[in-house]
Order: C-alpha cells, then sequence, then structure tokens
C-alpha cells in the first residue's frame, strides 16, 4: 500500500468539513496514484508511450531538415553559374532534403494520431473503472456516513472529479514527455550548432516554468473553490426537484430561484477569476515566447553576418522556436491539468479509500436460521454523529419469536425506530448483543442476515419502475404470483389490477403517483415476498386509514405465523393486539406487557391510549356535529 493509502485509509465514521483528510496535501501522491492506475494498462500505455516519443523526434527533424534545405537553397544560388553539372547535384540535393522533410511531417502526424488514440483510450478505461469503484464504494458504506453526506456532492465527485482524473494520462503524462522530448532534444541539437546561439532560443523556457509553477497554486486553489460551490448547486437543484411540490404549494419559485442564482454567481466570479488567471499566465508566457524568437534572430543575426553560423542554422532555430510555440502555449493547459487531476482525485480517492464501519468480521459466516428467535439482550446504543456521549438507547432487551408479536410504542426520539436500524445492522450496538437463534448478528455476513430480516421503514422509497418491479425488489425472481399475493396480503392487489396497466404500471419518481397509504402499502407487500423470519414494522400503516389497517393484519395472521414479528407504532390500536407492548422512554423501557396488563397498570401507555381515545371520540363528535 503506498503512502497516501495508508495515511487515507480509515474507518467512514472518522469524518471533517470535506468527509476525509485535506487535499492540498496529496498533491504529489495523488498524481503517482493516477499514473499507477494508467500503466497498469500497460499495452496501451507502452503504444502511447513509444508514439509520443517517436512523434517528438519526428517533430525535431522537422526543423534540422528546414536548416539544410535553406543552406541547400543558398548554395544552390552561388552555384549557379558553376555549371548545369553544379546546379542539378543541388537541385537533388534540395529534392531529397524536401521528400525527407515531408516524410518526417507524415510520420510525425501519424504518430501523434496514434499518441491521442491511445491516450484517451486509457483515459476512458480509468474512467470506467472509477466509476464502477466509486459507485461500489457507495453501495457498501455504513448508513453513519450516509447521514452526514449530501447526495449533491456525492453526485458531482462521481462526474466532475471522474472527468478531471480521466484527462490526465492526455494532458498530464504524455504531454509532459513530448515537452520533455522537445525541449531536450531541441537543446542538444541547438547546442551542437552553436551554445550562445542555443541559450537564446531556450531562454524563454525558465521563465515560463516559474510563471507556470505560480499560475498552478493560483488555479489549484480556485479550482477547489469552484468544485465546492458546484457540489452547493446540485444539492440546491436536487432539493429543489425533490419537494417540487412543497415549492409550488407555497408558491416559493421566487425564492428558490434567487437561492440557485446567488450560488451560480458565486460560482461564476470563481470562474471568471480562472480564466482571468489562466489567460493572464498564457499570454504572459507567450510574450515571453516571442521577446526570446526576437532575441534569436537579432543574436544569430550578428552570427550570420559574423560567418559564425549559416543561415540555415539560424532558420533552424527559428523553427525550432516555431515548433514550440504551441508546446509553451500548453504548458499552462498542463499545469492546470495537473491542479485538477490533483485536486479531484484528492476528493475522489477520500471516497474510495474509506472502509465501511459496518461490514462483515474477518471470521463472519453465513447465519443459520432454526427458530428464528430474536434477542436483545442489554442493547445500549449511540449515534455516530452525535457531539455529546447521550445513549440512544439504554439497557433495552427483549425477545422475538415465531407466532409472537412485539409491539413497539413511545413519544418521538425515544428510539424506536433506532431498534429497527439495530435489528438490520444497519449500526452496531455500542453495549450488550442482538442475538438471532443464539448468533450474535455482528458475527455473520450482512447478506445472510438482510435475507433472514425484512424491514418496512417509516419512509417507504418507491424506484422509477413499475409497480411489480417495486413489488419484487427484495426478491427479483419471484414468479407473477408470488407478487400478487404479497400485493394482496397488503391490500394493494385490488387497486393494481384497476389500473390500465396493472403490475407493468410505471411508477413516478419517488412515487409520487401513488399516495401516501398506496406507497406504505406497496412497501409492505416488497418486504413480506421475501421469505424473512424476523419482520419489522416500523410505523408502516401511519398512512392508511384504521379499516384497511386491520384488513392488512387479518391477511398477514397466517403469513406471521411462523415468524418472529415487531411492530413500531404511533397510533395504539396498530399494536393493541400485540403479545408484548414495550414503552420506550428516552432510550429505556419504562414500560412492558400486554395491551390489558398496561392498561391496568395506569401508567404512561394507559394515559397515551386515553388522550389517543378521546382524540377519535373528539373527532367523531365533531364529524357527528356537523
Amino acid at each position: 500500500m503506498s503512502g497516501s493509502q495508508q495515511h487515507s485509509r480509515r474507518v467512514d465514521t472518522q469524518v471533517d468539513a470535506q468527509y476525509g483528510i485535506d487535499v492540498s496535501r496529496l498533491d504529489a501522491a495523488v498524481l503517482w496514484r493516477i499514473t499507477a492506475m494508467a500503466f497498469r494498462h500497460r499495452l496501451r500505455m507502452a503504444v502511447a508511450v513509444v508514439a509520443t516519443l517517436c512523434a517528438g523526434g519526428f517533430q525535431l527533424l522537422v526543423p534540422q531538415y528546414l536548416g539544410r534545405a535553406v543552406d541547400q537553397a543558398r548554395g544552390l544560388l552561388a552555384g549557379a553559374a558553376a555549371g548545369e553539372v553544379a546546379r542539378s547535384a543541388a537541385e537533388d540535393a534540395l529534392l531529397t532534403t524536401a521528400l525527407l522533410l515531408l516524410g518526417a511531417a507524415i510520420a510525425r502526424g501519424s504518430f501523434t494520431m496514434l499518441q491521442n488514440y491511445q491516450g484517451e483510450a486509457v483515459g476512458q478505461l480509468i474512467g470506467y473503472r472509477l466509476r464502477l469503484d466509486y459507485y461500489r464504494k457507495l453501495q457498501s458504506l455504513s448508513l453513519s456516513w450516509h447521514d452526514r453526506v449530501h447526495t449533491g456532492d456525492l453526485m458531482t465527485r462521481g462526474i466532475l472529479d471522474i472527468e478531471g482524473v480521466r484527462l490526465w494520462v492526455d494532458t498530464g503524462v504524455l504531454r509532459s514527455i513530448l515537452l520533455t522530448v522537445l525541449i531536450g532534444g531541441g537543446a542538444v541539437v541547438l547546442l551542437r550548432n552553436d551554445p550562445v546561439l542555443a541559450l537564446a532560443a531556450l531562454s524563454f523556457v525558465p521563465i515560463v516554468g516559474i510563471r507556470a509553477s505560480i499560475a498552478r497554486l493560483k488555479l489549484r486553489d480556485t479550482w477547489i473553490a469552484l468544485q465546492d460551490q458546484m457540489s452547493l448547486l446540485t444539492k440546491v437543484m436536487e432539493e429543489n426537484l425533490g419537494g417540487i411540490r412543497v415549492v409550488r404549494a407555497f408558491a416559493a419559485q421566487a425564492h428558490e430561484l434567487a437561492r440557485y442564482d446567488a450560488i451560480s454567481d458565486t460560482a461564476l466570479a470563481i470562474a471568471s477569476r480562472r480564466v482571468r488567471l489562466f489567460v493572464l499566465s498564457t499570454t504572459q508566457m507567450t510574450f515571453v515566447y516571442f521577446l526570446a524568437m526576437a532575441l534569436t534572430l537579432w543574436v544569430g543575426g550578428t552570427k550570420v553576418v559574423a560567418g559564425e553560423v549559416t543561415l540555415g542554422q539560424l532558420a533552424e532555430a527559428l523553427a525550432f522556436m516555431l515548433i514550440l510555440q504551441m508546446p509553451v502555449r500548453q504548458i499552462g493547459w498542463m499545469i492546470n491539468s495537473i491542479a485538477r487531476a490533483s485536486t479531484c482525485g484528492g476528493r475522489l480517492f477520500n471516497v474510495l479509500d474509506l472502509e465501511p464501519s459496518i461490514s462483515d468480521a474477518p471470521d463472519a459466516r453465513p447465519l443459520q436460521v432454526t427458530d428464528g428467535v430474536l434477542r436483545f439482550e442489554n442493547v445500549g446504543f449511540r449515534y455516530p454523529a452525535a457531539a455529546r456521549d447521550d445513549r440512544i438507547l439504554e439497557d433495552v432487551s427483549f425477545e422475538a419469536r415465531p407466532g409472537k408479536m412485539i409491539g413497539i410504542v413511545g413519544p418521538p426520539g425515544s428510539g424506536k425506530t433506532t431498534i429497527a436500524q439495530l435489528v438490520g445492522r444497519f449500526y452496531d450496538v455500542a453495549e450488550g448483543r442482538i442475538t438471532l437463534d443464539g448468533q450474535d448478528i455482528r458475527g455473520v455476513t450482512l447478506k445472510s442476515l438482510r435475507a433472514a430480516v425484512s424491514i418496512v421503514p417509516q419512509e417507504p422509497f418507491l424506484f422509477t419502475a413499475s409497480i411489480g418491479h417495486n413489488v419484487a425488489y427484495g426478491d427479483p425472481w419471484a414468479g407473477r404470483t408470488d407478487i400478487e399475493k404479497s400485493a394482496q396480503m397488503a391490500q394493494l392487489h385490488s387497486y393494481i389490477k384497476g389500473l390500465p396497466q396493472a403490475y407493468q404500471t410505471l411508477v413516478g419518481e419517488r412515487g409520487v403517483s401513488l399516495s401516501g397509504g398506496q406507497r406504505q402499502r406497496l412497501s409492505i407487500a416488497r418486504a413480506v415476498l421475501p421469505d424473512a423470519k424476523v419482520l419489522v414494522f416500523d410505523d408502516s400503516t401511519a398512512a392508511v386509514d384504521a379499516a384497511t389497517e386491520r384488513r392488512i393484519r387479518e391477511a398477514l395472521r397466517e403469513f406471521t405465523r411462523d415468524r418472529a414479528v415487531i411492530v413500531i407504532a404511533h397510533r395504539l390500536s396498530s399494536l393493541m393486539h400485540a403479545d408484548e407492548i414495550l414503552f420506550l422512554e428516552g432510550g429505556r423501557i419504562v414500560e412492558r406487557g400486554s395491551h390489558d396488563a398496561l392498561m391496568q397498570q395506569g401508567g404512561r401507555y394507559a394515559q397515551l391510549y386515553e388522550l389517543q381515545a378521546r382524540s377519535v371520540a373528539g373527532e367523531g363528535a365533531g364529524e357527528g356535529s356537523r
């Protein structure tokens, strides 16, 4: 493992403002890591590097042939009076040089095309691999990490940052090799002709290098700022589109536009500053280049008059400088590529190097389900993001057996939903343990655990797909009969059959084409489809009317006979029939027992039941008086 990986490899509960370490300290390590990724494609990179070297070599021949042609043309003019034989020999030599020049140009163009093709191919392969690795990593990171990051920022990293990394091969590695060949090889050729003339022709190189380094630092800082603003823009757009009904309901379009415009203006200002920096640095480098050309003309002209160099050697130096004109302009692009690749790579690797805090133990084994008995044994828990050491759950113990139903009720924030999250091991307990058939769920594989546990979440999520596909998400290989049976238990089959395309009807984004109760019932159908031994309903019928909820309960009675069932609810009518009811408050079980036993105790449960009964009675009286 490289130094950067050792430094950045960390558990996903360790996080700061950038969800990782400071990318400004990772320039060299990040660039080396990207370059190493490129050279995993050995054949393509070998071809690209060889093609770059050949393209640079043939490009160096062009000014030499031009200089030779100038001297040969001058000799042809001088020998015109010497006779036809001398003239014919000079013409043949000039024709040979012209053909060599043409051949060098063709070879240079062919190798440049091969270099560009292979460089782009390797970049695309890197982008392809990074997209897969990034998406796979996001799927594996724990919910405690996803709780603290924004989807818009993750999307920005997965699109813009990968693009910045992908371009490094062509605009960074291969361009650096080409520039080294042109400057180094040209220096050797010019120094061989005349050292003073060579120094004049190359005088712009160190100045450009220093200016490019300064520009690199400034461009890198502005690129980080621009990336942050683009992340904010993505977040605002995602929130706006996700809550478009709320925005329209409160006529808040103007507010949202103003909010988006403010961030866009900031991003535009940063982008404009980047453009100014880039243009200024490029202009200064080009100006220095033309000053060097003027100096070369003056020094070379003087030497030609003095007979120290030939006119062809001066033309060779000037032609070499002309060839370097575009690479000099591209130094700014190359420096920008370095800044972009190091920044984007650092942001991207911060995520790729994370280790999920919830993962299979090294010795984890598949869960062996026998009876399907779930136990909480003195469980204590605190969310990783909590600032203080407050326990969300403390000393929670209960047992859920097949054919028995556990009801959990309590005020908001008492830890009810946390219990559902712990059953599926989306978080790990801080104290005590949770077992399924005597096996600590931290010691079994996540795949086998989640195949044995079905959770109906408090807020159902539906994919933009058909109703049938949404129901079958938990068991993609389920047949149509099983899908319809699950929908019947959820009291949704009749509604689906009445749709024009039945189970092939497309559900809108996030299920917006269905009512709240229909989304919850579809979520129930999805949960009961797999053959799970433990079912957890997390307030999953809150949007369902009492009569439909009763029919769902009756339909599930036979299905849950050999399964452990946990029902979490605010509405006590949803769990009055439970075999045992747990009343949570402040993360502790303060009361437990059947409905009748708890009513006889006259404690918090009885008070809540009386409060809800009076509320229902009051609503009924209000309906009757109208």
